[in-house]
Order: C-alpha cells, then structure tokens, then sequence
C-alpha cells in the first residue's frame, strides 16, 4: 500500500526465533502426589463411615451419664477384636474373625463339655436375645469353645436350631487376651457384648438378672438405631 512499509522490521528478522521450554513433572513426584490425595481421600472417607458409631456413643456414654444406670459393667476403652485371634468352626474349618462383625454379639465361653452352668447361660444368651422382640434380628449369639471336647450330639443338635448359635472353637489363653472375667470369677461365668464393629463393651455380672440385663442391651440398640441395621454390614 502506498507511503507504508509492509516488510518486516529488519530488527525483527535478524532477531533469532526464542523457544520456550518449560520441565516436565517428574513421574514419581506426580505419583506421590496422587498416593496422597488417595490416601486422604481413605481416611475421609473412614471418618465419615465412623461418624455415626462415635456420635451415638458420645450420646450414650458422655452427653447423658446421668439418666444412664448400667448393670452390666462397661469396658472402658472398648477392645477391638485382635486380628490374630484364631478360630475354627466344630469341622476344623478356619473362620476369620471379621466374620464376626457387623451384628451385635452376645457371647459366652466354656469347654465343649458343657455342665449345668453352661446350659444355663447358654438357655440366658437364647432367652436375651428372644427378649429384643423386633429387634432380636440385630444381635447374634456366639459360642466360644475353649477345647477340643466333642460336644454331646443333643447339645450340638439344640445349638444349631434356628436361631442358630455361631460355635467356634478357641485357645482360651488367646480368648482371654480380648474377653476378661471380673477380678475372681472364672471367663466362662460372664456373658460378654461385643458390638457391631467387633468392640467388647460390656461384661454382664455372674449369674445375672435377664430383666436388668435385657435394660443394658435395649439401650445400646437404641442408641445404634441410626447406623446399625438387621444383618451382615
């Protein structure tokens, strides 16, 4: 076009052309980057699972002590479930202790033998959990036998009658680092609650009271009801 100047500046073109080159992101720095936001993503996610187990029992234990009078004794601070627990079924067959959770347990000890006492607070464990009237179908009953006595085939057919008791066979001295009787009393003379994420919390008295305890066990369904549901988690 005329009186203008369409050629490029001469400055311009002798000016070598400049790249940019910006580093790439190191693999493993990219790598750590997302373990971590994984792993908080876990442990959010773990909280917010847990939130509801804690909550009630803040309200149970902590917020209301006073309108609260346990006659079963609390166990404080619960005690998980150890993972090296070792149990097998009355076949031999190995059973994970995780199987046990997700339901609250009532539970009881003793050798495979079975006297009166043990028919006794194995007809109270029974006669508990029937007790919860609709709500029954949130507690199981768990039998820990602590040897390798054969159970007598009426005992074994009478345990496995709908609702079935879980028997499961066990070193007592591995029992009785999770399950402790009282100062005096002997492991097999308590009956024992373990909630649904595999904690004992409670250990009823020797030869207890069904009515009071029946109270105990009322109060703790109650106060799971908004996370804690009939069946397996």
């Amino acid at each position: 076009m005329s009186g203008s100047d369409s050629s490029i500046p001469a400055s311009a073109s002798a000016e070598p052309l400049a790249l940019t080159i910006h580093s790439l992101p190191q693999p493993s720095l990219a790598l750590d980057r997302r373990t971590r936001s994984g792993r908080l993503k876990m442990l959010v996610l773990l909280a917010v699972c847990a939130a509801p187990v804690l909550a009630s029992y803040f309200t149970y234990f902590v917020i209301r002590p006073e309108t609260r009078t346990n006659y079963a004794e609390l166990v404080l601070p619960p005690r998980d479930l150890p993972a090296s627990l070792k149990l097998t079924d009355l076949d031999g067959r190995s059973v994970a202790g995780a199987a046990l959770k997700g339901q609250w347990i009532l539970a009881v000890a003793g050798s495979g033998a079975c006297g009166a006492s043990c028919d006794r607070i194995l007809f109270l464990q029974r006669q508990l959990r029937e007790m919860m009237g609709r709500d029954r179908d949130r507690v199981d009953k768990v039998w820990f036998v602590t040897d390798d006595v054969a159970l007598r085939p009426e005992l074994r057919a009478a345990v496995g009658r709908a609702p079935a008791v879980t028997v499961l066979r066990v070193q007592r001295d591995e029992l009785e680092r999770w399950l402790e009787p009282a100062s005096g009393a002997a492991l097999e003379q308590h009956l024992y609650i373990v909630d649904p994420v595999g904690q004992w919390m409670m250990r009823a008295p020797v030869d207890p009271d069904p009515a009071k305890l029946k109270r105990d066990l009322e109060r703790l369904l109650r106060a799971s009801s908004s996370w804690d549901r009939a069946g397996r988690l």
